[in-house]
């Protein structure tokens, strides 16, 4: 079993991830800042439940706070860091930029820092799939060119990705970035259309649809992403033998024990497809607003994803009707919206 550290432990997809290694009997010590960005509470539902379990502890710190880090990291001495903490959501970058400077760059260089002192075997970091920008080719690959970002929220991912590469070359620390796609499923972020359609819903408000419904995403089950970023702990990348290409479709470094995996559903569900599954684990109908498209949205994401199945034999099964069913059911329990009818 490993002691493994992870950033964002109280977050949609931290709690997800700590709740799964705790359960497969690893130490897990959390780090997350408790921000004000969305509803503390649901932050605090899901750390109640981690802390019910043996084996996990917690420390509350920004990853800007250098020395809270560091004091965290040290006192537990990972072999593992997985770093999700950081601020999310797209809408949000528009309008505070600077706080994805903070946290996203600075703090995610302090990860790095921290995790170069204290030795760790691997270090895994997010990224998302909106590096990809204004790309149209798909479904997205790992070595595709990714230069066209159309967010804030975005550029600082990939500005991430970038640092955590050096980092890899220079200190010979194993570097995983993994691109995530639409995350979906029980315990997620108020912020996003699942639980913002949910509440409309149910409260009988209309729902906004942007684009007119004619967008695609790649949805990704929050269980099956947790189960592809545990089963990539092993994938540790190697130092590249010089002069060595890496293996064809592999994103390995040519100089760096550093790659790139998207962890995606390999399939894009259209927008007016996933509110119809909604609605049907909700048993009620939705009023929509057709609207059109927002600033920075891109019309589709679909991940191709072959290197996560090569590296670990697994890639992403829940199809949208089944997850987007146990969300639903997640949703009326939490907020008391009873069952559906």
């Amino acid at each position: 079993m490993s002691r493994i550290f992870i950033t964002g432990a109280a977050g949609f997809i931290g709690f997800h991830l700590a709740r799964r290694l705790l359960a497969a009997g690893h130490e897990v010590h959390g780090y997350d800042g408790m921000t004000d960005y969305y509803d503390p509470q649901l932050k605090r539902d899901r750390l109640a439940l981690l802390e019910a379990a043996a084996g996990f502890a917690m420390t509350e710190g920004l990853l800007e706070d250098r020395d809270s880090l560091d004091a965290a990291v040290d006192g537990f001495a990972p072999e593992v860091i997985i770093h999700l903490a950081g601020q999310a959501g797209v809408r949000y970058s528009l309008e505070n930029p600077r706080a994805y400077l903070d946290s996203n760059v600075t703090g995610s260089f302090n990860v790095l820092e921290a995790a170069h002192r204290t030795g760790v075997r691997h270090l895994m970091m997010a990224s998302t799939s909106s590096v990809y920008g204004a790309n149209t080719q798909m479904p997205f690959t790992e070595t595709d060119k990714a230069d066209t970002q159309m967010t804030i929220y975005a550029a600082t991912k990939k500005a991430t990705e970038n640092i955590g590469h050096v980092c890899a070359h220079l200190w010979q620390l194993p570097v995983t970035m993994f691109r995530f796609f639409t995350v979906y499923g029980p315990w997620g972020r108020p912020d996003m259309a699942p639980i913002l359609f949910a509440s409309a819903i149910t409260e009988g408000r209309p729902i906004n649809v942007f684009n007119h419904g004619d967008m695609y995403r790649d949805f990704t089950y929050v269980e099956d992403l947790v189960e592809g970023i545990d089963r990539l702990m092993e994938a540790v990348p190697p130092v590249p033998e010089r002069g060595l290409p890496p293996v064809p479709g592999d994103s390995l470094s040519p100089v760096a024990p550093f790659r790139v995996v998207n962890i995606g559903n390999a399939d894009k569900v259209r927008l007016l497809d996933f509110i119809a599954a909604l609605e049907q684990g909700l048993g009620r109908r939705a009023e929509r607003n057709m609207m059109d498209m927002q600033p920075g949205d891109v019309p589709a994401t679909w991940a191709d994803v072959s290197l996560l199945r090569q590296l670990t034999g697994f890639s992403p099964k829940t199809d949208i009707t089944t997850g987007t069913a146990a969300f639903a059911a997640w949703f009326l329990e939490y907020y008391g919206h009873g069952s559906a009818s």
